[in-house]
């Protein structure tokens, strides 16, 4: 540098150092020798604390599948939220599909593979036992922000976090998602017996019952679902009116049931807790505080937007409406009991799964 000044660049940053006698010399004014070094070293500070600001940026990946849409948008409105409270220096870049599949969304953040993710219970129950708790028939028909209500406080139940615990797993938020409805090819169902021998891709709930009527469970990737009604291979989808409308099951469907009311999918999204406990404080914060207003910006988005395209597609398309009876209801209701009480039964030697699922039924019947 000109003027007698020598930058200095180390690893610990950037140092200033001043010929004082050469400057007196050329300069021949003290008072203007010691506001150029008053002007260096405020030039020091601002470099120091721009390098500092670089080096605090914090950056996450988040691991989503398919593409953007109303299933993933407490997704991107949190990472909008976040990046605005902390200025830019925490950063959560998602990706739909880069980082892994979908069903190893959960071992992905248990090694650190990336820190946060989405992932539904069914596809792995054996992993997540607890929070299957969540996606039982308990036949209400609870709204949407009542559905995220629930899921959070489950989400606090000691033996959940112990279970997610095992991934090196903090559940972040849940994805509220409707009872599920189900969409068919063939015949309209009149009578509960019409389903026996309809192969049903399905959550657990929904399966539990209507395989007791005689519906086989199939196993079919959402994606593949349109191809799989087109093809035969399936003869009815349960899914909340997002999926039937992302994944084309609406666009083949003869019916759809209105009332089923037999639960739905619980699909959080899930950080990885070594990630979580290193995040500075006020980037933890950021983080946290901002769920709730993600969740509300989700419902507001899937009530207004959502719903109202997929009755719409019904009445376009002359989807016929499948309403269940009260006395169908009520048989229905019976058949849910026994799903409730299978899943007590088949848990309770990993967890306290009574207590789980009482404190469960008392949040869906509040």
């Amino acid at each position: 540098m000109d003027n007698g000044h020598k930058v200095n660049e180390s690893s610990s940053g950037i140092s200033f150092f001043t010929d004082n006698n050469k400057l007196k010399t050329e300069l021949g004014d003290d008072t203007m020798l010691k506001k150029m070094n008053k002007a260096v070293f405020a030039t020091a500070v601002v470099l120091t604390t721009v390098a500092s600001s670089v080096s605090a940026a914090t950056e996450w990946n988040v691991s989503l599948w398919s593409k953007r849409r109303a299933f993933t948008e407490h997704v991107e409105k949190i990472a909008e939220l976040v990046s605005a409270k902390t200025n830019g220096d925490f950063k959560l870049n998602i990706s739909y599909g880069g980082l892994s599949k979908s069903k190893e969304n959960l071992d992905g953040i248990a090694i650190g593979a990336f820190e946060m993710a989405q992932f539904c219970s069914f596809y792995h129950r054996a992993k997540n036992p607890t929070i299957t708790v969540t996606e039982l028939p308990y036949g209400k028909d609870v709204s949407l922000a009542r559905v995220a209500e629930i899921a959070q406080e489950v989400y606090k139940h000691p033996a959940v976090v112990r279970d997610l615990a095992r991934w090196n797993a903090t559940l972040l938020m849940p994805t509220p998602l409707p009872q599920y409805l189900i969409l068919g090819v063939g015949d309209t169902p009149t009578k509960l017996s019409d389903f026996s021998g309809k192969r049903l891709r399905g959550p657990g709930g929904i399966a539990g019952v209507l395989s007791q009527l005689g519906a086989v469970k199939t196993g079919v990737a959402a994606s593949e679902v349109r191809q799989a009604l087109d093809a035969g291979v399936i003869d009815t989808v349960a899914f909340a009116q997002h999926a039937h409308l992302a994944f084309g099951s609406v666009e083949a469907a003869k019916w759809s049931t209105t009332n089923l009311n037999l639960g739905s999918a619980d699909c959080p999204v899930v950080v990885n807790t070594d990630a979580l406990n290193g995040l500075k404080p006020d980037h933890k914060a950021a983080l946290l505080g901002s769920v709730d207003e993600a969740l509300a910006y989700y419902v507001k988005n899937y009530e207004g937007a959502v719903v109202g395209k997929y009755e719409a597609k019904l009445t376009e398309k002359g989807i016929a409406p499948v309403t269940f009876t009260p006395e169908q209801t009520a048989e229905l209701s019976k058949l849910a009991d026994s799903v409730r009480t299978k899943w007590i039964k088949d848990n309770a030697k990993d967890f306290n799964s009574q207590e789980l699922f009482d404190f469960a039924a008392a949040l869906f019947n509040k």
